[in-house]
């Protein structure tokens, strides 16, 4: 045997079958619109609606790993329950099988003329839904001319004796099926290629079914690795969902293997009465173990999340991205009490925004990821509520308000934008920060004691600017409004302090540009917290 012409062509298949679901899911995920996210925050209300969701995700990017990481995230930023996210990770094992469907068409005649019509559509069209499309045809006769690269590839192997051996071994032996299975899958990071592989070397007929079916269940538990990976440096939650991703395949795999030769039977079964070809009988395993699993262990999600809960212990410090007291019901039979209710996701977003220019400061004089990670959800958290509760004061804008309402109405959707804003600037500060670490620049003693003074004296101005709204006081206004002429002071002071230090050459040029970034976006909050105390001083709120 031609030992290279093999490998070469096998993994270069394999590389083009990796490449091309993921082209062919990138563009059916843009064809979707950019809304997954919002799709699983929103439809996953109970485990159920969750796996239907995560089928549908799953086959609209053509990876179930891709819907468990997004979920994993999700979970991570405190959007999704973990009895939730059980749910749409039982739902992305079933949606990943179409895939496995996919294959079992034989299709692979057509396969070069639909790349070719993918590559008119992407070359020469401009419109980007036709450039989606093309990326999916694209994609799509991708996979099979990877798929048949790795079929014409493993060919000769069906000669080979040792070869011929190991696969028996797997009917006499099945855990090494799933041992193997699963490292494959491991290496590979994707089940789909490596069912494609199993579906090929079983329509060879260089595996037998019953060996073939436990490398099948080895796959499903491999295909976890990438959600495990992805939760290692998230939070408890995502780490528990994670966890659970793995339980789940491993128990479905134990109570298959129980009944193994009841399944091998199924399937040669349901092969004799549809007709179907060798490929096709690996999807429908692929399937109905998946479907029967979720089947299973669906009725067991609150056990099987206090399972991981005791496997995964700690407290975890996530950020409830959803809001809290927004009630559209409230909008049209009490507009006043509506009104208090979005004041107080306002005020909640002014927490969300102290916390994170915390945290950015923290990150600055620790070092501590932990600390980027927690800005990046809270930005994210007041960029959603930005949204949810302009969208609430937009609607309670339609009902009849007394004068005083309309101006705190008013003075609401101003306070969101400073919010934002403020939002924006510590994660422009986390960046600056990362910017340091990665070019290994350094601050001297001086330098950060500065920027402590200034950090602490903007995080106290914004922490008062958001207690003046949230108590419509305008004593704790009139303070942020004392400490803004410090804040502006003391930026003066620091920026002709760093031009001394520079000209001495105390410290270099590139640290000179990050200091000067930093104090410029604190003294920018700085104005927002003033922002906010102005509205609370201009317009004569009754107390809430």
């Amino acid at each position: 045997m031609d030992w290279q012409t093999m490998i070469f062509q096998f993994l270069g298949g394999l590389g083009l079958f990796l490449f091309a679901i993921k082209y062919m899911g990138d563009g059916l995920q843009r064809a979707a619109g950019d809304r997954l996210r919002e799709i699983l925050d929103r439809f996953t209300t109970n485990p159920i609606m969750g796996v239907l969701v995560g089928i549908i995700v799953t086959i609209l990017i053509q990876s179930s790993s891709g819907t468990t990481v997004i979920t994993v995230g999700l979970v991570s930023a405190g959007f999704m329950t973990l009895r939730q996210a059980i749910g749409v990770i039982m739902g992305a094992n079933i949606g990943t099988t179409v895939t496995a469907f996919i294959i079992g068409f034989d299709v692979g005649a057509y396969s070069y003329p639909i790349m070719a019509l993918g590559a008119v559509l992407l070359f020469f069209f401009k419109k980007d839904r036709i450039q989606n499309i093309g990326q999916i045809l694209f994609g799509f006769a991708g996979l099979f001319i990877g798929l048949e690269m790795m079929g014409d590839g493993m060919k000769p192997l069906r000669d080979w004796e040792a070869f011929i051996d190991l696969t028996v071994s797997f009917s006499d032996h099945p855990i090494l099926g799933v041992v193997a299975g699963t490292v494959f899958t491991l290496i590979v990071q994707s089940s789909s290629a490596t069912v494609g592989i199993l579906q090929g070397l079983y329509s060879e007929g260089l595996i037998p079914l019953g060996g073939a079916l436990p490398v099948l269940f080895g796959d499903n538990i491999g295909t976890t690795i990438t959600a495990v990976l992805a939760a290692l440096a998230a939070s408890v939650a995502a780490r528990r969902a994670a966890a659970a991703h793995v339980i789940f395949n491993v128990i479905g795999t134990i109570i298959f293997m129980i009944f193994l030769p009841v399944f091998v039977n199924y399937v040669e079964w349901i092969s004799g009465v549809l007709g179907l070809e060798e490929k096709m009988q690996i999807a429908f395993a692929h399937g109905t173990f998946n479907i029967i699993n979720t089947l299973i262990q669906l009725p067991f999600v609150g056990l099987l999340a206090l399972l991981v809960t005791k496997i995964v212990p700690g407290e975890d410090a996530t950020v409830e991205y959803g809001a809290k007291y927004l009630d559209k019901t409230l909008i049209g039979q009490s507009p006043s009490i509506a009104l208090g209710q979005a004041k107080e996701e306002v005020v909640r977003m002014g927490e969300f925004s102290v916390k994170g220019l915390q945290e950015s400061m923290d990150y600055l004089f620790t070092g501590d990821n932990k600390h980027a990670n927690m800005t990046v959800q809270l930005e994210e958290a007041i960029n959603n509520l930005d949204r949810v509760t302009t969208d609430y004061l937009v609607e309670l804008s339609k009902e009849s308000l007394s004068e005083n309402d309309s101006k705190l109405h008013h003075s609401l959707f101003q306070n969101i934008r400073d919010i934002e804003r403020v939002g924006d600037h510590f994660e422009n500060l986390v960046e600056l920060i990362q910017a340091k670490d990665s070019n290994r620049v350094k601050f001297s003693e001086e330098a950060t004691a500065e920027l402590k003074e200034m950090y602490e004296l903007v995080l106290d101005a914004v922490s008062l600017s958001v207690l003046s709204l949230d108590k419509q006081s305008k004593d704790f206004a009139r303070e942020v409004l004392s400490k803004e002429d410090r804040i502006d002071e003391l930026e003066r002071v620091l920026r002709k302090r760093h031009i001394l230090r520079l000209n001495k050459g105390e410290c270099s040029g590139q640290a000179g540009i990050i200091y000067a970034d930093i104090i410029s976006n604190l003294e920018r909050v700085g104005d927002h917290a003033v922002n906010i105390a102005e509205s609370i001083l201009e317009e004569n709120h009754p107390l809430m």
